[in-house]
């Protein structure tokens, strides 16, 4: 049974705000629950009574949320206002629905006061419903009755009355016509249920807005949970399903597998989701001909392209690892089918002036007995499109519940997707950065050199996977940069670089968590000091263990997830300026770094004809944020120069060709600089950044 809607608003809150705040509020309020609405998802407005800066007589000016923006974290520059004056004023200039989509052209010319903030295709929608306070949402109890074959006596039967209703339309000027006319010709309603998309509700004020929309969803909820008494989604199909480790165990496999077949001009990142709402989708009878049909309200479809691509995989098979290699074999088929499908979609249904194609693969991805994978240019797009999927999922299991599920109309989906208004809205979008789409692993990544890496990459665009031994430098670092970056883009893994199951289950974490792996940054390392002749075997091994055969198990197993990929990728070695020249009293760290060296040459040379690059970083000297300069290492090489541990930093900058120190920034600019397209023709190279250090000059 789904729980119940809360009612969060606090009066003594309220109290203190604006109206234009209320608003806001109230939006933050239905815009955290995704229940109510997803992200990105829903409108509200309010016809609120403005000084008019020109004359600064009072005017009526329409707030509403503007093109782009999320109901639950906008603020009060997220919200366009347009004079209500000049927006009536364009009914005299509208043509008919053949020239629906000049009117949006006409919207800035209705700006008040200068607002930046452009309005969305939704406005008219909102302007003309004559009631103060309007809230348009997409939440999954409305919607299911929206999608059903007999939606409208549905509506009837559950409102009893107090909810009008509209047959399908697509979003624009003459809906917005169309609910004027039902508002005022039916003076008593709350709301009204557009076919196939979501619900329309109003009120005298913000609060008495917001009720009515949580009321109206829970009458929907309530209902279905009282008259839905049948299997869900015709019933399991598999009695024994997997557990969460063998899930596990399939989705690190298939992940970048797919991920590599359908990576084009723009890399994708993935999303894995198997909550108990999907499991019971892909686990049911009747999966493929609900996952046929596609989507129905827009939202949905516009993020998870019109319907999935359900895999061929069983999971009640004996020998899962055969199963899975079957899987693995037909992948390809699999995938080109849905790419001609899409093609010959598009061929049906294109206007004259449709954009070109798209991206013809398939978004969404649904593994029987395993969960939803989905794919999109970034992580917060692909968690959105799972989230959208789920909706669908409820959508269809309640709609198939009390009446029958109805997908929207082929040509009605490819109307909105290709829609030359939303082909307008992408050429706008920001030019991709430059690492947008790749996913980088970074070991040592709680510390200095690691974590401003970290920072660099993430700052162009990149998915982060924190990898080191450290548990709580690693909880800080992912807490930093989680705030700095946001939640979707930085995991961790806890990691052991001189243990092969560690380091392979580290991978395994970061297919799953994003599809894969482009950039691979080996930085775990410690630092020695001690005479040839008191450098125990312990020492030797130790730095042997961790600095040469860590970063070979590290390069290895990154280098087999890059090969199963099969889309290239960058592996950067931060070595040091010893690997080059020799220092005294250090034997097993320089031994170690020169064997770090020589297998980056190795890698260099098997990986090019895979496109997959190998270089070198080799620092000096970086002692600030650096936990090898933290410990024994410091005062040992101080103590060899017969200085004092405050005194080291400017030792290094003294001896150093430019008199500069080297920073944990520096490194990680070079370490950028391999692992981005800057250096596509680099391979098997060495960058020092040691501030000058005539030894370890390369040639």
């Amino acid at each position: 049974m789904a729980s119940k809607l809360d009612n969060l608003w606090n009066d003594q809150e309220a109290a203190k705000m604006s109206e234009p705040e209320l608003l806001k509020y109230r939006s933050n309020l239905l815009g955290s629950d995704l229940r109510i609405t997803n992200f990105g998802g829903g409108n509200t407005s309010a016809k609120l009574t403005m000084k008019d800066p020109l004359n600064g007589q009072d005017a009526e000016v329409l707030w509403v949320k503007g093109s782009g923006g999320d109901l639950g974290s906008i603020k009060l520059d997220g919200f366009s206002t347009l004079y209500m004056e000049k927006l009536h004023q364009l009914k005299d200039l509208y043509r008919g629905l053949e020239h629906e989509d000049e009117m949006v052209g006409y919207l800035p010319h209705c700006t008040f006061n200068l607002n930046p903030r452009a309005a969305s295709i939704d406005t008219p929608l909102h302007a003309y419903i004559p009631h103060k306070h309007v809230d348009h949402m997409h939440p999954d109890a409305a919607i299911a009755i929206a999608c059903t074959k007999n939606s409208k006596e549905l509506t009837e039967t559950i409102f009893e009355g107090e909810m009008g209703w509209l047959p399908w339309q697509r979003p624009g000027y003459d809906l917005g016509l169309k609910l004027e006319k039902v508002a005022k010709d039916n003076p008593n309603l709350k709301g009204i249920m557009l076919e196939g998309h979501g619900i329309f509700t109003w009120g005298p004020t913000a609060k008495d807005c917001y009720l009515t929309t949580l009321n109206i969803i829970q009458r929907a909820q309530d209902w279905l949970e009282a008259n839905n008494k049948t299997d869900a989604f015709g019933g399991s199909k598999f009695k024994d399903p997997l557990d969460e480790t063998k899930r596990q165990d399939v989705i690190s496999e298939l992940m970048p597998l797919i991920r590599g077949k359908i990576t084009n001009d723009q890399r994708k990142i993935g999303h894995f989701n198997d909550s108990d709402t999907v499991l019971q989708f892909v686990n049911s009878k009747d999966l493929e001909p609900l996952a046929a049909l596609g989507t129905s309200c827009p939202d949905h479809f516009l993020r998870t392209k019109i319907r999935p691509l359900v895999l061929d995989f069983d999971p009640t098979a004996k020998d899962l690892d055969a199963e899975l290699a079957r899987c693995v074999k037909g992948l390809d088929q699999q995938l080109e089918a849905y790419r001609e499908d899409y093609a010959a979609y598009y061929d049906r249904c294109k206007r004259n002036n449709s954009p070109a194609m798209r991206d013809p693969n398939a978004v969404v991805y649904l593994v029987p007995g395993v969960g939803m994978i989905t794919f999109a240019k970034d992580k917060a797009t692909a968690r959105i499109a799972g989230e959208f999927y789920v909706n669908a999922i409820n959508v269809m299991r309640e709609a198939n519940g009390v009446s029958e599920y109805v997908g929207l109309p082929e040509q009605e989906a490819f109307d909105i997707e290709y829609w030359l208004l939303e082909e307008a809205k992408l050429q706008r979008m920001p030019k991709p950065k430059s690492l947008a789409g790749r996913i980088a692993f970074i070991t040592g990544g709680a510390g200095g050199i690691g974590k401003s890496t970290a920072i660099r990459m993430a700052e162009q665009g990149a998915c982060i996977m924190l990898a080191d031994i450290d548990q709580a430098g690693l909880d800080r670092a992912q807490s930093e940069l989680t705030q700095a970056f946001g939640k979707d883009v930085i995991r961790q893994v806890h990691c052991d670089v001189t243990k092969p199951e560690s380091v392979a289950g580290a991978m395994a974490d970061v297919a799953r968590e994003f599809g894969g792996i482009d950039i691979l940054v080996s930085n775990a390392g410690i630092a020695s000091s001690a005479p040839l002749d008191e450098t125990s075997l312990d020492l030797w091994d130790k730095n042997i263990s961790i600095l040469a055969t860590g970063y070979f198990l590290v390069g290895r197993e990154g280098f087999k997830l890059m090969k199963r990929q099969n889309t290239g990728g960058s592996v950067v070695f931060i070595v040091s300026k010893n690997g080059l020249v020799a220092s005294p009293g250090a034997s097993a760290y320089c031994t170690a770094k020169a064997a770090e060296i020589q297998l980056a040459r190795c890698i260099a040379l098997e990986g090019a004809p895979l496109g997959i690059r190998c270089n070198v970083v080799n620092p000096d000297a970086v002692l600030r944020g650096s936990k090898i300069w933290d410990g024994e290492w410091r005062q040992e090489r101080a103590a060899a120069y017969d200085i004092s541990n405050e005194e080291l930093e400017e030792h290094y900058r003294q001896r150093s060709m430019l008199k500069r120190s080297v920073l944990p920034e520096d490194i990680a600019e070079a370490a950028y600089f391999f692992a981005a397209d800057l250096s596509a023709k680099s391979t098997g190279n060495i960058i020092n950044v040691d501030a000058g250090h005539a030894p370890s000059f390369t040639r």
